[in-house]
């Protein structure tokens, strides 16, 4: 069965229209979720949390509807996004606490190991920590409750590049134990190393979601042999090209 089940999302605002989208993700699986600023990523990642009310659609995370088991859902699904803010001047110990409260399934020994790994005190502030750090924080408070699934947007937004190797272990590492992740980024070079899967949105509307290997094969230019990005570029001045030709 299927962590996530995604069938006919649609969500329409002034100028934008989230169009139909439909994917799925696998147990164990790491599906990296691209497209340019605009495209509609978030506006879907915040639908599958309830943080938008879809117009259509149906979503179901291990085989339940998100709108009758919303509360059970979220206990099996952790969220960091690259731009989450915390209470600043309140100790990461005191946030950890009221985090701790509300996942019976807490994981303290795994909450020690990230927070360890991603070097953060418990005795400062979300205000003396740097972006990149406050994103760390995120994340292992997201992953410290034995989630099944992770949902992350950007969360490689603001690490250097020591930090953000770092964190894709860490995602290897949790895929091989079951866990599954969806995450969008721009930094396509890191799903390069990591994703199974990739779901690719342009303008509202799911143009892939299929294998890496299998998109890489079906998008790249004949003879070129190029990157997520390479491909991403050359498909949205193509978009671009089609609009200016109407």
């Amino acid at each position: 069965m299927n962590v996530l089940e995604v069938e006919g999302l649609c969500k329409a605002y002034p100028g934008f229209h989230l169009q139909s989208v439909s994917f799925s993700v696998a147990p164990g699986s790491i599906m990296g979720f691209i497209g340019r600023n605009g495209a509609g990523k978030t506006t879907t990642l915040k639908s599958l949390l309830h943080l938008v009310h879809p117009d259509a659609g149906a979503i179901r995370f291990f085989g339940l509807d998100l709108e009758a088991h919303e509360g059970e859902i979220k206990q099996r699904i952790g969220y960091a996004g690259g731009a989450v803010d915390f209470y600043r001047r309140k100790p990461i110990r005191a946030l950890a606490e009221v985090t701790r409260s509300f996942y019976p399934n807490w994981d303290e020994a795994a909450y020690r190991r990230y927070m360890d790994a991603f070097s953060l005190d418990e005795g400062k502030t979300p205000a003396q920590l740097s972006e990149g750090m406050r994103v760390k924080l995120s994340l292992a408070l997201a992953m410290s409750h034995r989630a099944e699934l992770l949902i992350l947007d950007e969360p490689t937004s603001g690490l250097d590049p020591v930090s953000r190797e770092e964190l894709l272990d860490a995602f290897t590492f949790l895929r091989s134990r079951g866990v599954a992740i969806l995450f969008s980024t721009h930094i396509t070079s890191d799903l390069e190393k990591c994703a199974d899967h990739i779901s690719y949105i342009s303008g509202g509307r799911l143009l892939a979601s299929e294998g890496m290997q299998a998109f890489l094969a079906r998008c790249a230019r004949e003879g070129m042999g190029e990157t997520l990005e390479e491909i991403m570029v050359h498909c949205e001045k193509e978009s671009l090209y089609d609009k200016l030709a109407e």
